[in-house]
């Protein structure tokens, strides 16, 4: 996805600077061409030579100091660009981006950007959670600007929290997938994603549920839509708002999401079943609120509910189907058991007690099963970017079955 791509790097004075050196050489590997423009102060930590010598091109570094490849410098490294990136991208910069200073090259050059623009915050924890730069991203973001969230550790100033840059492999990946959900790859296809959990009654006021929020759906359900695909989300009881251009069907026990799941199955191409459904339901539904008794006990029989992804996957034809592992133990195990039981493409799993991880997080940490028994691991990312990773896969998949 990154081959033959123009990227501009703005680089900005933190200590996360000497990571953007490794960017810049993971980039080209990838196949871009990368120009790099350094602010003064990222200058103190690394010498624009060293980018010089791992980009392969000049280095731009003030307005005054002119590259003769170009007349205005900073018009038209906004015209070379197919995307421009700023990592590290400091509290300062996000600030001149934000109320449109330009009072150095970088700044200069970003106001002038046409091609789309993503930053990587990085810095003290304290500076990133301030409302003033926490308001900044999101004006920035209202304007269409990506923002590829910090990670948390330890930070080089000895305090721990969000605020690292991101490893540079990640930042790769997160730059893939953007251009992936520019380019429209899924175009033409339809795709359903159910997400979030169900509800079994046990009476007018009670239920059986689970913890899923339905975030790591959704984001599948957002991205697909991204790329172009044409959407169908069944989603149990959820607080998220239905991401744009995606159609969705809002269900609330297991027998109402398969239903609604086989209505729609055999006109699509790819199903990615995100949803957190309960494998059991109470045999007898009271129709009034059951009263507390004087004994202290309470006995619900449970029936087992029908297996959706087994059920799909008896069925499948031409579809792409990916299920999902949410465990507390034996993770691969039990992932690689319902990829053959269940006759899966593919299995998302993760350890839901793993931090970072699991339901009402923002981020996830997966491994993907195949159904050939390969096995890929992921690092902790923001669930946006795993879902552009599974929808990456499931494109695959189907591109090496036509």
């Amino acid at each position: 996805m990154l081959k033959g791509k123009k990227i501009v790097l703005g680089v900005t004075g933190g200590i996360a600077v000497y990571k953007a050196v490794d960017l810049v050489s993971r980039l080209r590997k990838q196949g871009c061409e990368v120009r790099v423009v350094m602010t003064e102060h990222a200058q103190q930590f690394v010498a624009p030579l060293t980018f010089k010598e791992i980009s392969g091109n000049a280095v731009a570094t003030s307005m005054w100091n002119s590259n003769q490849e170009f007349n205005v410098e900073h018009i038209a490294l906004a015209n070379w660009a197919d995307a421009f990136l700023v990592a590290p991208a400091t509290a300062n910069i996000l600030a001149k981006m934000t109320y449109g200073i330009a009072d150095d090259l970088l700044s200069t050059t970003l106001l002038a950007a046409q091609a789309p623009i993503v930053v990587c915050p990085a810095m003290n924890t304290g500076m990133y959670l301030n409302a003033a730069t926490q308001e900044n991203i999101a004006k920035l973001q209202s304007r269409g600007i990506t923002v590829m969230p910090p990670a948390s550790g330890h930070l080089a100033c000895g305090t721990s929290g969000p605020g690292r840059l991101p490893e540079p492999q990640q930042i790769v990946e997160f730059m893939s997938s953007f251009f992936a959900g520019r380019e429209g790859d899924l175009r033409g296809l339809k795709v359903l994603v159910t997400a979030a959990g169900t509800r079994e009654p046990i009476d007018p006021v009670r239920f059986v549920g689970n913890r899923s929020s339905g975030k790591m759906g959704y984001a599948v359900a957002q991205m697909a839509a991204e790329r172009g695909a044409e959407v169908l989300l069944i989603s149990g009881p959820s607080a998220l708002a239905v991401p744009p251009n995606v159609k969705a069907v809002q269900v609330e026990s297991t027998n109402e999401m398969l239903e609604a799941c086989l209505a729609a199955y055999d006109a699509v191409d790819i199903v990615i079943k995100a949803a957190a459904v309960a494998d059991y339901r109470p045999r007898d539904v009271a129709d009034q609120k059951i009263k507390k008794k004087t004994d202290d006990a309470l006995t619900v029989v449970m029936d087992k509910n029908p297996d959706i992804l087994k059920t799909l996957g008896a069925k499948k034809t031409h579809q792409v189907l990916v299920g999902f592992a949410a465990e507390t133990q034996n993770l691969l195990a039990n992932a690689r058991e319902k990829v053959v039981k269940k006759n899966l493409d593919m299995i998302v799993a993760n350890d839901v007690t793993a931090a970072g991880a699991g339901f009402n997080s923002d981020t996830n940490i997966v491994k993907f099963l195949y159904a050939n028994g390969d096995v890929c691991e992921l690092e902790q990312m923001p669930k946006v970017d795993v879902a552009n990773r599974i929808l990456d896969e499931a494109l695959r998949i189907r591109r090496e079955r036509a």
